[in-house]
């Protein structure tokens, strides 16, 4: 259940499910996720759901993770990715793979420190870490191309957007009960949001935690 054919017949889910960069396809071929789960649940690593990590978090469906890094358009370019919530790091492991420098934030100390023995074991280099919250996002190393955030927020962040590069997109999931896939693209000083489809993600909990 952890092979490379495994990993294949996932991507090939994704692809029939909708998702069509072939830049974010080839990364989940090629990154294992069952690294990022509990030992026991490695052999429902590569199903289509998501699975818990601890501490009341979850590493999300894969499906959810590809169609968020494909509509941040990450690997055409961009540089520099912001991520919030870092987890287990399998996401933090993707977006490695596709473009120069990923930060990644995180505000529980105990599943940083287990995303940064997961990137090691994949001798992955290009990602840095940091305990913090989320909501004020990571000012001394903006402007970012894309920030992506794993967890769902009851409004959008307003330090994130003034950490977005011009050009750049803020993917999140946005809502309380509701919760929808949003796209907020910054062209100058105006910030276009785009709304897609329903989702469900654990809160974003301000503050950072033990």
């Amino acid at each position: 259940m952890t092979s490379q054919r495994t990993r294949l017949r996932m991507v090939e889910r994704l692809r029939t499910q909708g998702i069509k960069d072939e830049r974010v396809l080839r990364v989940f071929a090629e990154i294992q996720r069952h690294i990022f789960v509990d030992e026991a649940l490695a052999h429902r690593a590569y199903e289509d759901t998501a699975l818990p990590i601890g501490f009341g978090q979850t590493i999300s469906q894969p499906w959810v993770v590809a169609r968020m890094l494909e509509l941040a358009e990450v690997g055409g370019g961009h540089d520099t990715v912001l991520e919030i919530g870092t987890g287990c790091g399998y996401q933090a492991a993707l977006l490695s793979r596709l473009v120069r420098h990923v930060y990644s934030v995180e505000r529980i100390q105990q599943l940083l420190a287990r995303a940064r023995r997961n990137l090691h074991q994949l001798a992955i280099t290009n990602v840095r870490l940091k305990h913090a919250d989320g909501h004020i996002g990571l000012k001394e190393s903006a402007p970012f191309d894309a920030i992506i955030m794993a967890a769902a927020a009851t409004h959008i962040p307003e330090a994130l957007l003034e950490q977005l590069g011009e050009g750049g997109r803020l993917v999140m999931p946005l809502g309380n009960r509701s919760q929808y896939l949003t796209v907020i693209t910054r062209e100058a000083d105006r910030f276009n949001r785009q709304t897609l489809e329903p989702v469900r993600f654990v809160p974003l909990i301000p503050g950072a935690g033990a």
